[in-house]
């Protein structure tokens, strides 16, 4: 069932929250279709670093509690996991709330440690990918990712959230052999996700990110629950909705290249609180995609590619930026940072990872004079 539904729901109220969540487990048969007594289930939230709530950079603690308590009431055994590119797990997940809801249902909050090869299939193109052993050794994964702009990768959402079943700093490889290619790492996330192929995914779009996202832009009310089996379909049809072009999703791209039928949007495909014509009005999109009809050469890409700019007065030298680096363009000193643009691949794990939004993007101006002339 391809179907992608739509709870209209404006804020994280608990009770309200427990009921839009009911909702969409019922519209596609009710959580004992998913989940069978005794499994267990892993809640891989987007916990991509330790941010206050208010900034709404992580999975909402409202959904993770709610579907939590779903899965205990089908006699199942859940646990809260995701895995930080940078930060200390157990600091990041208390700052995002998760550490209270393992408390007060009494289960476990677990970084995704200790990886292991994950099964691919015939036609993968990345034959070698190691997540956790949690994420193989799980009965069940519910995926609750975060509605979010992204620097790198233009939008995340449901099949871009399991990139971080691969634990920590092996992130960083990842970024450094595939990062400036965006359709080459879109690939490698399709293999992640259909070798992983989690159960259910239920996003929280209620209050989401939009501008530099992933963790330094501003929140935007989308105002919606969502919820699907096949979050490829889903991510598709919200890049639609938030006014992106799809041929500048890379996602999209890679999933075009292969032919998936995801990527035929069919009104027949929404259900519930939403028409397909659903357009969110005045997203602000990230600046940081190339112009798609140049040439595939890694120069032409840092040319036309948006570059990672630091703003002095707001750093506040945690030098959290350079050691997560992993092409090694960056060096910190007395709160400036100096970047070699030849080496950068930009991926924007600087700009992640900053906790104060001192690092921005920079628009080329190729780029610039590109756009004046297409206006």
């Amino acid at each position: 069932m391809s179907k992608v539904y739509f709870v209209r729901q404006e804020n994280y109220n608990q009770s309200e929250i427990d009921e839009a969540v009911r909702k969409s487990f019922a519209y596609f048969g009710g959580i004992n279709r998913f989940i069978s007594c005794g499994d267990k289930v892993l809640l891989k939230v987007n916990l991509v670093s330790g941010h206050d709530i208010s900034r709404r950079v992580t999975t909402d603690p409202s959904i993770v509690r709610s579907v939590a308590r779903q899965v205990l009431d089908a006699g199942a055994v859940p646990f809260i996991s995701d895995s930080p590119g940078i930060d200390n797990f157990h600091r990041a997940a208390e700052k995002a709330g998760f550490i209270r809801v393992a408390d007060e249902l009494g289960i476990e909050c677990r970084e995704l440690t200790d990886p292991i090869d994950l099964p691919v299939s015939d036609d993968a193109e990345y034959k070698k990918i190691r997540v956790s052993k949690y994420v193989l050794e799980a009965d069940k994964i519910i995926n609750l990712p975060k509605l979010k702009t992204h620097g790198q990768m233009y939008l995340t959402m449901g099949v871009k959230n399991l990139f971080g079943c691969i634990p920590g700093r092996l992130k960083a490889g990842w970024h450094y052999n595939v990062g400036l290619n965006r359709e080459k790492f879109a690939g490698l996330l399709l293999d992640i996700y259909n070798g992983i192929k989690p159960t259910f995914t239920i996003l929280d779009a209620v209050i989401g990110m939009h501008g530099d996202g992933p963790t330094s832009g501003e929140p935007y009310e989308f105002g919606y629950i969502v919820s699907c089996i096949d979050a490829l379909k889903m991510d598709m049809w919200l890049c639609k909705m938030m006014g992106a072009e799809l041929e500048d999703y890379p996602l999209y791209m890679a999933a075009k290249k292969r032919n998936y039928p995801q990527c035929e949007l069919n009104p027949n495909d929404l259900d519930g609180d939403i028409t397909p014509d659903k357009i969110f009005p005045n997203v602000k999109l990230p600046k940081t995609r190339t112009m798609r009809l140049l040439p595939r050469i890694p120069f032409i890409e840092r040319l036309m590619t948006s570059r990672p700019v630091h703003i002095p007065e707001l750093c506040i030298g945690c030098g959290r930026c350079a050691a997560v680096c992993a092409a090694g363009a960056l060096k910190h000193e007395n709160r400036h940072l100096h970047f070699d643009y030849g080496k950068c691949i930009r991926c924007y794990c600087c700009h992640e990872m900053c906790p104060v939004k001192a690092i921005e993007f920079k628009e080329s101006r190729l780029v610039k004079l590109v756009n004046f002339i297409t206006r």
